[in-house]
């Protein structure tokens, strides 16, 4: 690139970083996700880098990039606000520490997550709030002090007795990731645009003109940095952490000083693997060199410290365009929306469709073919919409139209009154159900049948040896002659599979039936209180909905699925293909788990989750995803999170492996007496 077409394309990037950093930061409306946004900026950097002219006062490279609302008054803060440079990767780092600590040492790092929220300034004197204000350029922000107050974690007056004269301290305002769910729902309901993501929610909540508004909003703030200060004498980030938390202001609980690179590096990996245990969301770590005097002899840039540096995560929400809404039909019929998308790359891996879930949260979220959209996909979540880029329309999108007649077999679609999703009543023969049915009759959850996966599953139906799931257990090596594919090995390898699938618990079929509604508790209860098969299709709907775990939601669903003449017919040939249709052995009564609620979380030694929850299930207990004090017992394995954390806070007894095996083999009493928690679980 010539000098000239640097200075071009330097200027053009320059306007369109100020365009989108006023979307991001005025009208909270962004037209870009932020790794766009961060990859234009270091576009702009590398081009300055290159040809150092272009690095004048005014480059966005210089600047804190948070423009003004006329909507609130302008203040000039105590002390300036910095932004933080960012680095992506562990080489990044590397350079950045190398160039941090090459004329002063640094004995130790502070480490805390990244909130993704509002950067807010606040300034109290003699202990009382007297100013709030957005960051602005750092220099001049905007006063929310009204809306602030509303804020329950932020006080009004600071505890304690060692109150300083001045304080100055900053951080971020978030909207917890629950809360933001809530919100958007309600705007739903009410016909409003839900807003992008929690950042911009919490940004839209802070800036109402009516702080009643505010404080309807669920709010919170984490101090992460100090300003201009009086009476307020500490030596260390981590000794002022302390001191700030005795004066009741909010400080992070997840912080942790290290005393090498390779103890920062521990801590991004392992925040990297639980992100979505924070209560917030997060988009990477801030590493800091802890001591104050170490921080004045590094200094900093006109824009950045150069003691700090944000770690960033690979982004999990990115922009691209809706290029379709086509429907997919499930197992049991449901039709489900999805967005055919431009390939993009989001939370390390290319995505190409999303989710949209049904016909009203298509219309709710207000997607039209043609849009651009922000795609979330956060850890092995399925990606998700979440909503248009409204300024990003050009007048030639279309709405979704949801069709009558089931793209596979043409059925006419039917929408049951008072239900939220569209269904293909075609059960029997539309082969979108049967490709699915027979791959979840297979699948792990119900009868895990070796070797008969989705790919195998729509060879045989569509070649014809395979009809439904009634043909599954009548399947011998003969009905694969002619299949390119399918050599002896795995041929054996199904025939395996289905040898063994004939031996699984009742419980197991029944899920594999894919009756509506019916999951692995319903079915556990079912067939612990039947016993068989038979006896299951017999049963009243009221004798159904007696049982505990089930209801008259499941109870309706599988007394209309065994009232069709073609399921019970399925049945039968299930039952002469040698499949076991009853539990044998005397009745299992309440199992010796009932009334047990059983937390799983990290990773266990020897059991995957699945199994051990399934083991829990199959003795009559409950697995939960979240721990109260309702919860018996926690069983732990390595990296377990925010659900330890939990367990501990609350008192709730903890197993490690050796103590599941124990809650299986010997019961809730012999496994209480070994529950304790444990002070070498990680917790990060």
């Amino acid at each position: 690139m010539k000098a000239d077409e640097a200075r071009r394309r330097h200027a053009a990037l320059s306007q369109e970083i100020e365009d989108l950093a006023y979307r991001y930061y005025v009208l909270a409306q962004p037209s870009v996700s932020d790794s766009e946004y961060d990859t234009k900026m270091r576009e702009l950097s590398a081009l300055e880098d290159k040809w150092p002219d272009l690095r004048t006062p005014d480059s966005p490279t210089q600047k804190v990039m948070e423009s003004l609302s006329t909507d609130f008054r302008a203040v000039t803060h105590l002390e300036r606000l910095l932004s933080l440079d960012n680095v992506f990767s562990d080489e990044e780092f590397a350079a950045w520490s190398a160039r941090a600590t090459r004329e002063v040492p640094v004995p130790s790092w502070l480490c805390e997550l990244k909130i993704d929220g509002l950067a807010v300034d606040l300034v109290y004197e003699n202990g009382r709030l007297a100013r709030a204000a957005t960051r602005g350029d750092g220099v001049t922000g905007e006063d929310v002090t009204l809306n602030v107050r509303t804020i329950a974690s932020v006080p009004n007056k600071l505890a304690g007795t060692a109150v300083p004269e001045l304080l100055e301290v900053r951080g971020e305002v978030f909207l917890p990731t629950g809360a933001f769910a809530q919100l958007n729902e309600r705007l739903g309901d009410e016909g409003r645009t839900p807003f992008a993501n929690p950042r911009n929610a919490a940004a839209g909540s802070l800036r109402q003109k009516d702080p009643r508004v505010t404080a309807t909003r669920p709010l919170a703030m984490t101090i992460h940095g100090l300003g201009a200060r009086r009476g307020f004498d500490v030596t260390s980030q981590s000794a002022a952490y302390g001191a700030l938390r005795e004066l009741g202001l909010p400080v992070s609980s997840r912080y942790q000083v290290v005393d090498s690179l390779d103890g920062v590096r521990e801590y991004v990996a392992y925040w990297g693997e639980h992100r979505h245990d924070v209560e917030h969301d997060i988009d990477g770590v801030v590493v800091k060199v802890d001591d104050f005097g170490l921080q004045g002899r590094l200094g900093s840039t006109s824009k950045s410290p150069r003691w700090a540096v944000a770690w960033k995560y690979p982004p999990e929400e990115v922009t691209t365009k809706l290029e379709a809404i086509v429907v997919n039909v499930g197992r049991t019929g449901r039709v489900t929306p999805f967005g055919r998308l431009q390939p993009v790359h989001v939370g390390g891996v290319t995505v190409t469709a999303a989710t949209l879930h049904n016909e009203d949260e298509v219309r709710r979220k207000g997607v039209l073919v043609g849009d651009t959209v922000v795609v979330r996909r956060a850890g092995d979540v399925i990606p998700e919409i979440v909503g248009p880029v409204l300024a990003n329309r050009t007048g030639d999108e279309t709405p979704f139209v949801m069709p009558a007649n089931c793209p596979e077999c043409q059925t006419p679609l039917v929408r049951p009154e008072g239900e939220a999703d569209t269904r293909c009543p075609n059960t029997v023969s539309c082969p979108a159900q049967l490709r699915e049915s027979v791959f979840h009759f297979a699948g792990r959850g119900a009868l895990d049948i070796d070797g008969l996966g989705y790919e195998t599953a729509t060879v045989l139906l569509e070649q014809g040896r395979l009809h439904d799931v009634g043909d599954v257990f009548h399947l011998r090596p003969e009905s694969f002659e002619d299949l390119r594919g399918f050599g002896p090995k795995k041929i054996d390898q199904i025939l395996a599979g289905i040898e063994a699938g004939r031996h699984r618990p009742l419980w197991r079929l029944l899920v594999g039936l894919s009756i509506r509604h019916v999951g692995p508790t319903a079915a556990q209860a079912l067939a612990r209180e039947f016993r068989s098969l038979d006896a299951i299709a017999a049963a009243s709907a009221d004798e159904l909905a007696a049982v505990e775990g089930v209801g008259p939601t499941i109870a309706a669903a599988v007394v209309d699925w065994f009232g069709d003449e073609r399921h019970r017919e399925i049945v039968e040939r299930i039952r002469a293909g040698g499949a076991q249709v009853e539990d044998s052995g005397p009745a299992a009564g309440p199992g010796p788990l009932a009334g047990i609620t059983v937390v799983i979380t990290g990773t266990l030694p020897t059991y995957s989750r699945d199994a051990a929850a399934a083991a829990v299930q199959e003795r009559g207990g409950k697995v939960s995803g979240s721990v109260s004090k309702k919860t018996s017992f926690v069983v732990v394995g390595d990296a377990p999170g925010s659900k330890y954390d939990n367990a501990v806070k609350l008192g709730v007894p903890i197993l490690h492996e050796d103590g599941l095996v124990t809650l299986l083999e010997q019961g809730p009493d012999a496994a209480l007496k070994i529950s304790q928690p444990s002070a070498d679980t990680p917790t990060g």
